[in-house]
């Protein structure tokens, strides 16, 4: 796999090299087609063209992967040559080109950067690569909807009482919870990513943190004082010297991002974090005898 690089580069890199298509106009920009859980991004590559020679061999002629193909004197790049097997006739790694007329190379960077390129055949020395697959994927993930999640309990109507277990549950849907799907192609990369949710935290108001693996489990009446199965917490003093009288939370999604490039034989995962705030209103029961 290739090296990945950090946050901050990647979104200079994709500042550069990726343009939105000439009539994009779905969220995050590039949106060529849209659904409830896909969405195909329509990118270019803002770079120069590629040159070399393309012979069948491991390496271009010309291209010393320990000096050139670079665009600086520092960042140093190694080709392999995609042949076992090649992309088909008509990929758009050949950009528009034969099989006949050149050979598509993947190409690793120690910055970090990669991607392929097409090297016609009898041109000297290939451009240096401006595509990183994972730059292209955190493009398809900005076009996702990843929304926080909908609390559903605790309710900001509802009345909760101090040693009592609460259950936490949050509705599921494609956009809270997953999967989402989106595609982003630049420079001859085609990225696939999938992102879900993986676990929600929920930082209670009271100090305490409890972090679920689902959206939690409803509770009906039926089930009486229990607690939750796998999302629950206790409060064990009321909220009233709160400010509001109430418990300020908040429940925090990590979306986890798979993404794979099949060209390169490359893939990886990122996260994002999305968040939701909530209160709950706890009160002691006062019980009066009377005898």
């Amino acid at each position: 796999m290739l090296s990945r690089t950090a946050a901050t580069a990647a979104s200079v890199v994709l500042a550069v090299v990726l343009a939105p298509a000439a009539h994009a106009d779905g969220p995050g920009g590039g949106v060529c087609g849209t659904g409830d859980v896909l969405v195909t991004i329509c990118a270019e590559d803002g770079g120069g063209s590629s040159g070399s020679s393309g012979s069948s061999g491991s390496a271009p002629a010309g291209a010393d992967p320990a000096s050139t193909g670079s665009s600086t004197p520092t960042d140093k790049c190694s080709y392999t040559l995609v042949d076992d097997p090649p992309p088909p006739a008509g990929h758009q790694a050949w950009k528009g080109h034969s099989p006949d007329d050149g050979a598509v190379y993947k190409v690793a960077c120690d910055s970090g950067r990669g991607g392929v390129v097409f090297v016609p055949t009898g041109e000297a020395g290939p451009a240096a690569p401006t595509i990183d697959p994972e730059v292209v994927a955190r493009r398809a993930a900005a076009s996702m909807r990843l929304d926080g999640p909908k609390v559903a309990s605790p309710r900001a109507a509802g009345t909760y009482v101090v040693g009592m277990p609460m259950w936490m549950w949050a509705e599921p849907s494609p956009s809270t919870f997953g999967p989402v799907s989106a595609s982003a192609t630049a420079g001859g990369v085609t990225v696939n990513a999938t992102a879900k949710v993986t676990r929600v935290r929920w930082v209670m108001g009271d100090g305490a943190t409890v972090t679920c693996h689902g959206p939690g489990t409803p509770y009906r009446k039926s089930r009486e004082v229990t607690e939750s199965p796998d999302c629950g917490h206790l409060y064990e003093r009321p909220s009233y010297e709160e400010p509001g009288g109430r418990y300020k939370g908040t429940a925090t999604s990590t979306w986890t991002i798979t993404w794979t490039a099949p060209a390169l034989g490359d893939g990886g995962q990122f996260t994002e974090t999305r968040a939701t705030e909530f209160t709950a209103d706890v009160r002691e029961v006062q019980v009066v005898n009377t005898r």
